[in-house]
Formats: structure tokens, sequence, C-alpha cells
């Protein structure tokens, strides 16, 4: 009887975080999209994740940690990939969120292209791949995700050709012109291609990624059916929106504990609306954008102070960097005026707070608030809004979103805006605020049979499905070869040439 295929999961920060204690380190569950996304998926099938731990290493050669989890009841294999301080500056802090991040976003201007960098960069994604290579057998899957490793595909290739891949980019994928300012795209896309399957969220990204491997490489690409030939095999390259865990998230929405936690919270700011906004402290969330306007709309609207407040999340994010902060300051700043002009008795306008939430907490947020702002200046795709979506049991509440957010495409029945627009996000605002609670329901069922049918078993379901037709059409690829060539040597591949 064979073996089932185990997955490799690579991803440069995993389901844990390392933390070296008096002589142990301690592993702390981790938080984040792809955590809720793909983590049930390895404790009910096993496998190994491939990630760096968080934790800064003295030495590139230092072994990493590996075992067993989750802890209580150990179902997979988290495997350490260690990076020094040096490596964490160069590759980290330096080409992946000083080029490539701001790339993505369309912020030309914030990027910085340095060849020290691109080395660093480089060298990690060897040392990733290399651990991926060991923990993979010859009928495994690797999969690895996102930005930070874009070169890992070509070097597993290179090793071992046979291995079944598949890649998925979580930012946006830039148009051409803007991706070619990038001295080393060539590099980027040839690592890319080393994999199967390269999912993206939306069509435009795909659309996106095959102009440029159709341009800088010169390969033939079919726009139709998202798919590339390159060096003897046939690449796709589909738009799948990554979902989120539509039950859980109802759920949790449902406990009596979370729901007296979102009464409670409700009681503490004491206000008739609750505007709610939540996300990473980053340049490309319009934090900034969604305070001038929350300010301008106490300006126009004098009749709301006193009844309606925003509650600002603002999750810490990448704070060696010196854009962030000073982001941080220019969002603060910005939160102490507002308050500091409409405050008034018990009322404050904007409640700030700086730190991450556990999923339950957020739940109860989720529940406490009238409507969500998700405004985005540039995003892949954006959870958030799907969870606010999903955890509105009662069917009310309205959804503000950017048009320039990923989730925008599918949630049609949300209030969209320009975050650039300030003006119109006032009047949006205003809307909001005023739509009755007989069209907020209407809209709510319609973006709830979206979020549910599309939830994440739907997007995890993508990738088994189109590696198991990518099996059976090799195998009958294999065969056809057998008869024709008897045994002919498999392609060549190449590595990355840059």
């Amino acid at each position: 009887m064979l073996k089932e295929p185990k997955i490799v999961l690579v991803s440069n920060r995993g389901s844990y975080t390392l933390k070296e204690g008096e002589g142990n380190i301690e592993a702390v569950p981790a938080i984040s999209g792809l955590v809720s996304a793909v983590e049930p998926v390895l404790k009910e099938k096993g496998g190994v994740w491939v990630a760096w731990g968080g934790r800064e290493v003295a030495a590139p050669e230092t072994p990493g940690v590996r075992l067993m989890v989750p802890l209580e009841k150990p179902a997979y294999l988290f495997c350490e990939v260690p990076l020094t301080g040096d490596e964490i500056r160069r590759y980290y802090h330096g080409f992946t969120n000083g080029a490539l991040w701001p790339l993505c976003h369309y912020f030309l201007e914030k990027c910085r292209y340095s060849t020290s960098e691109w080395s660093a960069y480089r060298q990690v994604n060897l040392k990733f791949a290399l651990a991926a290579l060991a923990e993979a057998g010859p009928q495994d899957i690797v999969w690895v995700n996102d930005y930070h490793l874009a070169l890992v595909p070509a070097i597993i290739r290179r090793h071992k050709p046979g291995l079944k891949q598949a890649f998925f980019w979580h930012i946006p994928f830039p148009h051409y012109d803007l991706f070619a300012t990038l001295p080393w795209a060539r590099a980027i896309l040839r690592g890319l291609l080393g994999s199967d399957i390269i999912g993206f969220h939306l069509p435009d990204y795909s659309y996106n990624f095959l102009h440029a491997v159709n341009k800088l490489l010169e390969v033939p690409v079919d726009y139709n059916t998202f798919t590339i030939r390159w060096q003897g095999r046939k690449i796709v390259a589909p738009a799948w929106p990554m979902g989120i865990d539509y039950e859980a998230f109802q759920k949790l929405a449902c406990d009596p504990k979370i729901r007296q936690q979102a009464e409670e919270l409700r009681r503490q700011i004491g206000t008739e609306r609750i505007a709610l906004a939540v996300e990473r402290l980053d340049y490309t969330k319009g934090i900034l954008e969604r305070l001038l306007a929350f300010e301008r709309f106490l300006e126009e609207a004098p009749e709301w102070r006193g009844r309606v407040s925003l509650l600002q999340i603002a999750v810490p994010s990448r704070t060696a960097v010196p854009a962030y902060q000073q982001l941080r300051s220019q969002v603060e700043e910005a939160v102490g005026r507002i308050n500091g002009r409409f405050s008034e008795g018990h009322y404050r306008p904007v409640h700030y707070f700086w730190r991450g939430v556990p999923r339950q907490e957020l739940v109860a947020y989720y529940l406490a608030a009238d409507l969500m702002m998700v405004t985005p200046l540039r995003d892949g795709l954006n959870l958030v809004a799907k969870e606010y979506v999903a955890s509105r049991v009662d069917g009310t509440g309205v959804l503000v979103l950017s048009r320039f957010a990923g989730a925008a495409r599918d949630l049609k029945e949300a209030v969209i805006i320009n975050p650039y627009d300030i003006e119109g996000t006032v009047i949006a605002l205003k809307a909001a605020l005023a739509m009755p609670v007989s069209q907020q329901k209407q809209r709510l069922k319609k973006l709830q049979e979206q979020v549910r049918r599309f939830d994440v078993r739907w997007w995890l379901g993508n990738f088994q499905r189109a590696l198991q037709e990518r099996e059976v059409k090799e195998e009958d690829a294999v065969r056809r070869h057998l008869r024709v060539s008897n045994f002919s040597a498999l392609p060549s591949t190449s590595f990355v040439d840059a």
C-alpha cells in the first residue's frame, strides 16, 4: 500500500515563534492568516512546517530547532530555519521589506535596491530550500509561501527535479513596467518557475505575472489558461483568493463569553456607534488617510460628535524599519490631534491600541463594531474584511472597503471607497452610519454567502485538485514518453542565474 505523500510547508514565519529563556527555548503559538488556514490540515494529516522561528542566532551554521507540535497533542514537525542578526537585517528588513514589499504594493519611492541585501536574500532562500529538501521524500509535496522565498522552488527543482511543488504569492504582483525596475526581476521569475503551480489572489496578479514572464524571460504564455511553457514543463498560474474558516468565526461569535466581552467593550466606549479598524501598522494600510477622513467627518458632521467613536487597533510590525517608526509617530500624532480637538467629557473620538490581538478577543471587537473600516491603499486580499463579515451573526453591520483591497473584487455588497479621496470617504462614512437595518441585513446576507462559499477549505481544495490533476496528466505523459523514447533522460533544469 502506497504511503500518502506528506506536505512540506515552507514560509518565512510559521505556526510557532521561538523564544530563548534560561537554558531552554519556548515555542509560542503564532497568529496569522496563513496559520489559521493551513495548520488544521497539518494537524489532521501530519507533515512538516519549515520556517524561521523569529529568534536571532549567533552563527549561520547554528542548527535549527526541530519539535513536534502542538505541544499538547503532537501532530506535525516544526523545523526551524535559524537566522543570524545580519541575515535578519539584510534579508528580512532589507530585501523583502525594503524592496519587494513596497514594489509589489506600488510604492516605488520607498524601494531600496541593494546588492548586499539581494545577496542575503539569495543566501537565506538557499537555507530554506536545503531545509525543505532534507524533509521531502520523492513522493511528497513542497508548498512554498510568499515573496520572502521566491527563489526556493528553482533551488529545489535543481536538486530534486521530480518533486511536486506549489507556490502561493500572498501579496499583489505588480504590473510588468513596475516589476521591471527591480534589477533582479528575471531571477525572481526564474525562481518562481521552479514550481508546478504558482497561485495568486486575483486574475490581475496572474496576468501581471504572466506578462512579466513573457516580456522579461521571452517565454510563451497563455493568458486564457494561465499557463507557461518553461524548460520542458507546463506551469499553471491560477487565481484563487484565500478564504477564512467561516464556521470557526461563526462559532466564536456565538460563544457567550465572547459576546459578553463585546457588550462590555461597548459599555466602556460608551458611544451610540463604533467604527472599527484592525491592521498591521504599515504604510500600505491607509491608516493615516483613514484618520484624516474621520477628522474631516467630525468637522463636517457635528451631530455625530459624542455619538460615534473610531476604535483603531494597529498591530506592531517591522519596528526596526525607519519607515515604520516614522509611520507610528505620524499615526499617534494624528490620534492625539483628533482627540484633542473633539474630546468632551467622557467622550473620546479615537480609541487607539498599538498591540496584537488574539482571535477570540478580535471576534469580540467584530461583534461590538457597527461599522468595519478596511481601507488600505493597496492590499493583496485582506482577510479582516472576511472575518468581520463571518462574525456578524445577528445579520447587521456595515463593511466599508477600499477598492484597492483584493477582497473588494468579491465583496461587492460592501460600501466601496477610494482611500485617497478624503471627501469621498467622508460621504461613505455618513451613508454607512445612516444605513437602515433592513439594508444592512440585505447586504450582509450576500456578503456572508460569498465568504462562506469561498472559504479556506475551497482555497485549499483548489491546490489539492490541481496537484492531483497534474499527477494524472504527468503519469499519462510519462507512459507516452516511455513508448516513444525508451527511457530518455529527464530534461535538465538550471539554477537561478543571478
